[in-house]
């Protein structure tokens, strides 16, 4: 028996997040403002809509927005999420999901930081971690500003592993990427830049393979992406390679996101196993987990 993922709750977007923040922002320097940094007008409101498709889990959202100044000076984004559809149909999300106040923001002094995500109900914990990577994203972009004219490429080596593991069910869980960002298209006449950032696994990755048969290559790359499971007397473990691809229309007039897609992808080998050494298992068994999300924004 496989593993199964709630809606909303994919590995990496619920945990992994946190680790490479926080290792991100140690590891860019000083802010280099260039071609899509975000030009902010206190109060300005913001409406994004958001589909999603996550392991058979369809679903539509809306997050509303508004830009507030903080005391320190930096600009931020206070977004409230609301008109839930899961799979053709609404849903109420309950008080405290509706109550929370997502925190994003685009201004190179402000790094991303993950919400506290126990207050959500699990269906939000996706939408709202899948808008933090696209504004990350940017942000990232924004914050190495190196991107200037089209064809422009700039790949950023980072590797360290995010790890959703929480000790108990998620025993281990990590992931290993580096950035991959192209300027892909100026459309002068609109004035919107397309961006386009790979997640992608590094030549080394850096994730913790704990028993043999998880060093052997599942796909065309070395593996970079783990989980392993306790699971009703057993261990449920599997390895492989993650990718995510996103692209962004940004606007140049602003550097607001007015539209985006990710596509996450993990092609893996999974096993059932007996022991925590995950040494005495069962026959491989192949797992893909796909996920297509789109964001836009109201104009």
């Amino acid at each position: 028996m496989s593993t199964t993922i709630q809606p909303g709750l994919t590995a990496l977007s619920l945990l992994g997040i946190p680790g490479w923040f926080a290792c991100l922002f140690a590891q860019v320097g000083p802010a280099n403002p260039g071609l899509l940094s975000r030009r902010y007008q206190e109060g300005e409101r913001l409406i994004y809509r958001m589909t999603g498709l996550n392991e058979g889990w369809r679903y539509e959202i809306r997050a509303t927005g508004v830009v507030k100044r903080e005391s320190g000076g930096e600009y931020v984004e206070q977004y409230t999420w609301s008109d839930l559809h899961s799979n053709g149909s609404p849903f109420a999300l309950p008080p405290a999901s509706l109550e929370f106040r997502q925190v994003l923001s685009l201004d190179a002094g402000k790094p991303p930081v993950i919400p506290k995500l126990a207050v959500l109900h699990p269906m939000l914990i996706g939408p709202v971690t899948d808008l933090l990577t696209f504004y990350a994203d940017l942000w990232l972009a924004n914050r190495l500003g190196k991107l200037a004219a089209v064809g422009d490429h700039l790949y950023h080596q980072h590797g360290t592993p995010a790890s959703w593991a929480d000790g108990n069910r998620v025993v281990l869980g990590e992931s290993s990427v580096d950035f991959d960002f192209a300027l892909e298209d100026i459309d002068p006449s609109s004035k919107v830049a397309t961006l386009v950032v790979r997640h992608v696994p590094p030549k080394q990755p850096r994730v913790r393979l704990p028993a043999v048969w998880m060093h052997q290559q599942v796909a065309d790359t070395p593996n970079n992406w783990v989980n392993v499971v306790r699971e009703a007397g057993k261990y449920v473990a599997a390895v492989g390679k993650e990718t995510f691809d996103v692209t962004m229309k940004v606007s140049l007039a602003d550097g607001k996101i007015l539209s985006g897609t990710m596509e996450n992808h993990v092609i893996a080998r999974e096993r059932d196993c007996l022991d925590a050494p995950l040494t005495n298992c069962g026959d491989p068994r192949p797992r893909e987990i796909l996920r297509h999300i789109t964001v836009s924004l109201d104009r």
